[in-house]
């Protein structure tokens, strides 16, 4: 797998034409009505078929999954056909998903639209959709053929999404390199290549995650639990918020289970604050938001399992803790960072 950087990166699909003969993008409303004069032009010598789906997280459904197979299948698509995901997170995942399952899988490439899709979500190949509300129930392990990545697109970005993306690539700083300890809204745009380039890597050792890929996981178990309970609620969270805060209850945890330095958490709280809003966490009931934790991918024998850190670049993963202390590490969140 390749991942491409710049203006011109965009490019490349052109480049691939010779090795497909039917080419499909999928895309969402919002980025269709902004971006579908690009599309057209994306590939000019090619007929493009277009697959447009609703926005946000509740797309990733198994009903849009059969929409985009319906449109492949009436589209005769082959194993020589190609799938474009144009979007964020929630089109690489559900795009890699129906390429993946669609006759044994057909090629797909990702162009990641949103900040948190390029410096995590269309990278790694987790694709998967939800079930029932719960966050990435059913999926796969399966690899774009490429990457795309242009910072062009984040210039159509609200402030609400970038913030999103700067708190997802803010888990880098504790697990993999603190060096991103100085990230802020800023400088953010420095850090992006790096932040990518610092998943492929991971990725590129532990494709399965049956090891070090674990370490990626800080903050998404509680913070998983937390979209998923708020996702068809009017306060939604997005993903970025809700990891943003799964990295607090993470680091109070490791204060508790792995001697991490208080002043860490008193660290985070403030960039937190200094970097993200306050968020809206009405209606915040801790036994449903643990009924989600239960059904955690990562849970063995039933009991959810923490990536949680002993400092900065020292994660440690597969701890078990004590359901008290998670619902303890919970109900903090509402009193540091509820509006």
């Amino acid at each position: 797998m390749n991942i491409f950087f710049g203006e011109a990166a965009l490019s490349q699909v052109s480049m691939m034409t010779n090795n497909y003969d039917k080419f499909f993008v999928l895309t969402d409303e919002n980025i269709y009505g902004i971006y579908s004069s690009m599309i057209a032009s994306m590939l000019p010598e090619k007929e493009i078929t277009k697959i447009v789906v609703p926005c946000g997280e509740q797309s990733k459904s198994i009903e849009n999954v059969m929409l985009i197979w319906n449109k492949l299948f009436v589209s005769n698509a082959g194993r020589d056909s190609l799938l474009i995901n144009l979007g964020g997170g929630t089109i690489s995942d559900l795009g890699g998903f129906a390429a993946s399952t669609y006759k044994r899988g057909i090629d797909f490439v990702n162009v990641p639209t949103t900040l948190l899709a390029m410096i995590d979500a269309s990278i790694g190949g987790k694709n998967g959709i939800n079930y029932k509300n719960y966050k990435n129930q059913i999926g796969l392990f399966s690899e774009p053929k490429s990457i795309i990545i242009n910072t062009q697109f984040l210039k159509t970005l609200n402030e609400r999404d970038i913030k999103s993306g700067v708190a997802e690539m803010m888990k880098y700083a504790f697990v993999a390199d603190s060096s991103f300890i100085d990230l802020d809204l800023d400088n953010y745009m420095e850090y992006i290549e790096k932040a990518a380039m610092t998943k492929d890597e991971i990725v590129s050792l532990d494709m399965r995650e049956s090891g070090l890929r674990k370490i990626l996981n800080f903050g998404h178990t509680i913070g998983h639990a937390l979209e998923s309970y708020y996702v068809d609620k009017e306060n939604y969270l997005t993903h970025g918020e809700a990891v943003a805060l799964g990295i607090y209850s993470s680091l109070y945890l490791s204060v508790k289970y792995c001697g991490l330095d208080e002043n860490w958490l008193f660290f985070y709280e403030m960039w937190f604050k200094g970097n993200l809003d306050l968020l809206n966490l009405d209606d915040f009931d801790v036994d449903k938001i643990m009924k989600y934790i239960s059904h955690d991918k990562k849970s063995k024998g039933g009991k959810p399992r923490f990536v949680l850190v002993a400092k900065p670049e020292k994660p440690v993963v597969d701890v078990e803790v004590m359901p008290s202390d998670i619902k303890d590490s919970i109900l903090i969140l509402k009193n540091k960072f509820s509006k």
